[in-house]
């Protein structure tokens, strides 16, 4: 889903854990903030990447330490199934719908629940998504533009914040509507 997409200059990556993501990631964004709940991986990120273009803030996805309007693009690779209830899930999508900026992307991809799931999740938090439902719940959390593409053992989404738009009549009384900057 990030194939020719423009990310724009700042973005957020949800639950990067160890980084395996951020370090492809950062390659390709002038500047990335990680979100990591878990306070040993955030610290061990954050040295890691001291030296880079990356940010590591230790905070939760539910309740995200962010400005509104912050971030052109948020990404979550892998971890919305480690946020422990379906309504906790669906706060971390309002919460990134929060901090996106009008017209920016929310890219990401998540497990199928399986049994091999299930056995590598023993001992930590599996609350699998559906992608039947999962298009319904960003939009719900205030997206639009929303695809989302199963795969055999994945599935992967895309959806946008809405821009700012202007609704006026003219002098004929005709109604349109601008995209607004910002």
């Amino acid at each position: 889903m990030l194939e020719g997409r423009d990310l724009g200059s700042s973005v957020l990556e949800l639950g990067p854990g160890p980084g395996l993501t951020t370090d492809l990631l950062r390659s390709s964004v002038s500047h990335l903030t990680a979100l990591e709940l878990d306070p040993s991986l955030a610290t061990s990120l954050r040295t890691r990447m001291a030296a880079s273009n990356v940010e590591v803030v230790n905070g939760d996805a539910t309740a995200m330490p962010f400005a509104d309007e912050q971030f052109s693009a948020g990404i979550a690779l892998t971890m919305l199934h480690h946020v422990p209830s379906p309504e906790l899930q669906d706060q971390a999508l309002r919460e990134m719908w929060r901090v996106l900026k009008p017209g920016g992307i929310f890219v990401g991809s998540d497990s199928l629940q399986s049994w091999l799931m299930r056995l590598i999740h023993i001992g930590d938090t599996l609350v699998p998504l559906d992608p039947v439902t999962f298009g319904a719940r960003l939009a719900a959390a205030g997206f639009d533009g929303v695809l989302v593409e199963r795969k055999a053992d994945i599935f992967r989404f895309c959806a946008r914040r809405p821009p700012r738009t202007t609704t006026f009549h003219d002098a004929s009384g005709e109604k349109s509507t601008l995209l607004k900057k910002g």
